[in-house]
């Protein structure tokens, strides 16, 4: 409360009414730093999406569905808390004609029109963030060097990436591309850093003049020679200079990204020039992998499918005889998957959740939080890891020997809804929002239903979450040959149980048709499935997925795990 209090008293002394807080930096990343946290720092949150509003008489909180339960319980003593989008900033405040402060560098305008839509509020716009996070001592930053991928990793080399942009900017006549969001440079260039902990990105931006010349801004600490020649064409300069290059640019017609380009550039770029306002051209263009993209993926699945399924016989194994706690178990799965040499490192935080914290659709679990994994319980484990070829993610919900009726009841009509994805017979212009319908129909058969998507675009070494596509209400993104998928739909009963089923998933052309392919390779628990619930062919598909899993992994298992694989992928 004393944190609120402070800002409370520099709102006042602003003349303001109140204050808006994000979750992202000034690059607009999913995860960001601790040092940049500010969400966090003010309101205990820990979600990787939400932002706050801090009014002098009430403080809000808003996230989406994954995170309502979690942000009643980290933040609820000092919070109103509200879910998106059934209530927006715009539904609450509408009646009052406030003065709210925000920095101008943390928002696009798109999200600030659709946040207050229906509000009178004046927002103001501010150069500097009102909150000033604690400086930890004798912090030394280590630098982590940047590196460039080759053609055999991503089949493309990046000026043949940058003809195509050309071209798109050619054709709409645009002098120059602002591209804001780092991981669409990283792409484009073939270039990965090291600036979060879970997407191998360089913080940095990219000014483009089709077929002329390209400025990179970056922290030059972080780029070698070998860098510099390979990337010869472009310029590359350290991004302090940033603002004082945009601000020399005169008369020209400039297109920028609704989705990373802050209000604070954008107001620099219009003062005398032209500004095209859209969405940047390289997210659809990244999302579709390529031949060499996709195999290296199918590679990474399978070296990440053997540590999983070598962790959950290891669980099923060893949680009776030994203290197996959530957070033990989550770095059990992190030392397997290193056994790997080529794993980098996490593609996100893991979500360990036994019992009732796994009906905590983002949990992390902390030393207060933290579960021993418990006869009769089911257990939910959501993972991934960042492989030099491939990112992955995927959940298993495994059983500790449970014996409830209705939770094998509603983990089949999971499993249903998750075979109704892979199954999806898609046509040229099949969208998410269609298959998100379709998806969810076994379980609300019996009036139950998931509060998130059922599915999020997945980078190549890049972002686990990214669009443009994904399985979701609102996504109306047309899916086409090469975009990879997630397939996780889900059941959570508060405080009691979470289930979670999730691979992530491929488009494919086979005889002039697009198919939906799995990528990811561990089995499904069996035990946990009523058989009479599933029809022929959810059944044949269960059976031919297991059969691929197992001739997949068998190679990497020893004798007494490759007997687990065969009983764990046996027919239904």
């Amino acid at each position: 409360m004393e944190k609120i209090n402070k800002l409370i008293n520099i709102i006042n002394n602003h003349n303001l009414d109140g204050y808006i807080i994000p979750k992202n930096d000034e690059f607009f990343s999913e995860y960001i730093s601790k040092e940049k946290d500010c969400l966090k720092f003010i309101s205990n949150f820990s979600g990787s999406y939400g932002f706050a509003i801090i009014l002098k008489d009430k403080n809000y909180l808003f996230v989406d569905g994954r995170y309502t339960q979690q942000a009643k319980i980290q933040s609820g003593s000092y919070f109103n808390i509200q879910t998106i989008p059934h209530k927006m900033p715009g539904d609450i405040l509408k009646k009052k004609q406030l003065k709210i402060g925000f920095c101008s560098k943390l928002f696009t305008e798109n999200i600030l029109k659709k946040l207050f839509r229906k509000s009178k509020c004046n927002l103001v716009a501010m150069n500097k963030d009102l909150i000033s996070m604690p400086k930890k001592k004798n912090a030394s930053k280590k630098i982590f060097k940047s590196f460039l991928l080759n053609e055999k990793q991503t089949g493309e080399i990046y000026k043949k990436k940058i003809n195509k942009l050309s071209r798109i900017l050619i054709k709409r006549k645009i002098d120059i591309q602002f591209i804001s969001a780092s991981e669409n440079i990283a792409w484009l260039l073939n270039i990965r850093g090291g600036d979060s902990n879970f997407s191998p990105i360089l913080n940095s931006y990219l000014i483009m003049e089709p077929k002329k010349k390209f400025i990179f801004f970056c922290d030059l600490k972080k780029i070698s020679t070998e860098i510099k020649k390979k990337l010869k064409n472009i310029k590359i300069l350290d991004i302090k200079y940033i603002e004082s290059f945009l601000k020399n640019i005169k008369k020209k017609k400039i297109q920028i990204d609704s989705a990373s380009c802050s209000i604070y550039f954008k107001n620099i770029l219009k003062k005398d020039n032209s500004i095209i306002e859209i969405t940047d051209p390289i997210y659809l263009l990244k999302s579709i992998k390529n031949k060499i993209e996709i195999n290296n993926t199918i590679k990474s699945h399978v070296y990440d499918g053997a540590a999983l399924t070598k962790f959950l016989f290891w669980i099923k194994k060893n949680y009776k005889k030994s203290k197996i706690t959530e957070i033990s178990a989550q770095n059990k799965l992190l030392k397997f998957r290193k056994m790997n040499k080529t794993f980098q490192s996490l593609s996100f935080p893991t979500i360990s959740g036994c019992g009732p914290n796994g009906s905590i659709i983002h949990y992390k679990a902390e030393k207060k939080s933290n579960r021993l994994l418990s006869e009769g319980d089911i257990y939910l484990i959501d993972s991934g890891g960042q492989y030099k070829f491939g990112t992955t993610d995927v959940t298993r919900t495994i059983s500790l020997n449970n014996k409830d009726r209705k939770i094998k009841d509603i983990f089949t009509r999971v499993l249903k809804c998750h075979i109704t994805v892979a199954n999806f017979k898609l046509r040229k212009n099949t969208s998410g929002s269609e298959i998100d319908l379709v998806a969810r129909s076994p379980l609300r058969k019996i009036n139950l239903d998931y509060a998130h998507g059922t599915g999020h675009g997945v980078g190549y070494y890049l972002n686990v979450h990214e669009g443009p596509q994904s399985i979701s209400r609102g996504n109306k993104v047309i899916l086409k040959k090469g975009m990879i998928i997630s397939n996780e739909p889900g059941f959570y009963q508060p405080n009691k149980f979470g289930i979670r089923i999730e691979n992530l998933i491929f488009i494919k052309k086979i005889n002039k048709k697009l198919k939906f392919e799995n990528l990811t390779m561990a089995p499904i628990d069996r035990s946990l499935i009523n058989k009479s619930l599933l029809n022929n062919v959810e059944k044949i598909w269960l059976n031919k997925y297991h059969r691929n899993v197992f001739q997949r992994l068998k190679k990497f298992m020893d004798k007494e795990e490759l007997k687990e694989l065969k009983k764990s992928c046996s027919n239904i």
